[in-house]
């Protein structure tokens, strides 16, 4: 078996491993990318992409309903969501042909098969019914992740479905059971609730989004209550099946819930063992994900990075951990792996945004904390919308902003801005760094950083 080498070679063709062989194709690198299935990975193909085509597609549908409340407009938006579904798939062939053309126009060698280790410097793709050896000087590994689930609430692709199947549903169901109240919870049941679903949601901790604080979930919770959803939290679920007629869920309590289709959206797990990480030394925790130090190195001359190490299940935070590992590999940056505070969105016509760690977060790590925050009723935007629930809130500890969270409309808009605040270590009651235009909704960053702090324990 012929066997070809690469200064770099990437296995996952996401967003970490497309970035990564960019930036190490413009540094002189001789550089491989291995994909099993479709360049993007899950974001572009089945995830966060797709998702938020259908958002943007059905945007109008809350609006309408807001301005019809306020008896400022009537009428109605009637979506066709096969056609929306066939835009969509459109939107993501000719983003993935697009990927292609502009990776081999950057000199970078694609294998399109599934790659697993067979040493520590070489890995074995297998095509058809042959492999292909490859060997590497370095290695990144930018693998991602798959859907979770457990045992008596795995997805069947019947009428109990994985993220993936329920985005390429082609007709509404009338009733939308969600098992796992977070981000990809909260985004696929706002689609099929704007085009008319009952969504009933299943949470087994007491609130939706408990990753977040306490304040930002239970404005979450409020508004998707206010909406007509069914939110059951902090109940644990026994099983969940397909029945001829739709799908049935059972609490351990033994009560019963029935609905047309559901989705399992409870996390994300690892994919280490398919790609034979004992043929390469490679350690791997308890929970599946790459061990790595902080260079993200989990063996002398292999990187993990993104979801592959577990660290955050974010598509930019694998992004930035993959162009830290290029330089890392190319000698451009030997220093530890030191990201800047960490961004997140959770999309819809009531978002959450958050840069930075959770207050409980911050106050385990010492310090005297504080809350300021403000209101989007008081900004003209968000009452302009007609959406003026929800906040921001800036988290301070020891007088210096550490983080900002928020919930409402449009705050996702605010995030750059939030980022860009945090990174200058800001202190209380000091001079602004950048000036906030009037109107805009960015203006209640400013109105959170003004108002009076009040004290945590």
């Amino acid at each position: 078996m012929t066997e070809q080498h690469f200064d770099l070679l990437i296995l996952g063709g996401g967003p970490a491993g497309t970035r990564a062989a960019f930036q190490a194709a413009s540094a002189g690198m001789k550089t491989a990318l291995v994909e099993a299935c479709f360049l993007g990975g899950t974001c572009l193909n089945v995830g966060c992409i797709p998702t938020k085509y259908l958002l943007g597609g059905t945007a109008a549908l809350p609006l309408l309903a807001v301005q019809t409340k306020y008896k400022t407009a009537r009428g109605s938006v009637a979506m066709d969501l096969e056609a929306l579904q066939k835009r969509k798939e459109r939107f993501v062939k000719g983003s993935r042909q697009a990927l292609e053309k502009q990776l081999k126009e950057a000199g970078v060698s694609l294998f399109q098969g599934k790659g697993f280790f067979s040493g520590p410097q070489s890995v074995l793709v297998r095509q058809g019914g042959e492999n292909i050896s490859l060997g590497f000087g370095k290695c990144i590994v930018a693998t991602g992740s798959v859907p979770a689930s457990f045992p008596g609430l795995a997805p069947d692709g019947k009428k109990v479905l994985s993220s993936a199947g329920l985005l390429n549903l082609s007709r509404v169901p009338e009733r939308l059971l969600i098992v796992g109240g977070g981000a990809i919870g909260l985004e696929l049941g706002e689609i099929f609730h704007r085009l008319g679903s009952k969504i009933i949601m299943a949470e087994a901790m007491p609130r939706i989004l408990p990753s977040e604080d306490e304040e930002v979930s239970k404005a979450a919770q409020a508004h998707f209550t206010r909406e007509g959803w069914t939110l059951h939290t902090g109940r644990r679920i026994a099983d969940l099946s397909s029945q001829e007629e739709g799908c049935l869920l059972r609490f351990e309590d033994g009560e019963e819930l029935r609905a047309d289709c559901a989705l399992v959206a409870v996390g994300r797990k690892p994919t280490s063992a398919a790609l034979q990480p004992d043929a390469a030394g490679l350690a791997v925790g308890p929970r599946g994900w790459f061990e790595c130090n902080e260079e993200l190195l989990c063996a002398e001359n292999i990187y993990a990075v993104g979801d592959a190490n577990g660290r955050v299940l974010l598509a930019h935070a694998a992004e930035h951990q993959a162009r830290y590992a290029v330089a890392h590999a190319s000698g451009a940056d030997r220093g530890p792996y030191s990201p800047p505070a960490m961004p997140s969105c959770v999309y819809g016509s009531f978002e959450i945004m958050r840069v930075g760690p959770t207050l409980t977060e911050l106050q385990r790590l010492g310090g005297k904390m504080a809350v300021s925050s403000a209101p989007l009723a008081a900004n003209a935007i968000a009452q302009s919308y007609g959406q003026p629930q929800g906040m921001v809130r800036m988290l301070w500890s020891d007088g210096v902003l550490r983080a900002v969270n928020a919930a409402g409309h449009g705050v996702s808009h605010l995030v750059g801005a939030a980022s860009l605040l945090v990174s200058q270590n800001i202190q209380k009651n000091a001079a602004l760094p950048i000036i906030f235009a009037h109107p805009t909704l960015d203006e209640v960053l400013e109105s959170a950083m003004l108002a009076p702090m009040e004290n945590m324990p």
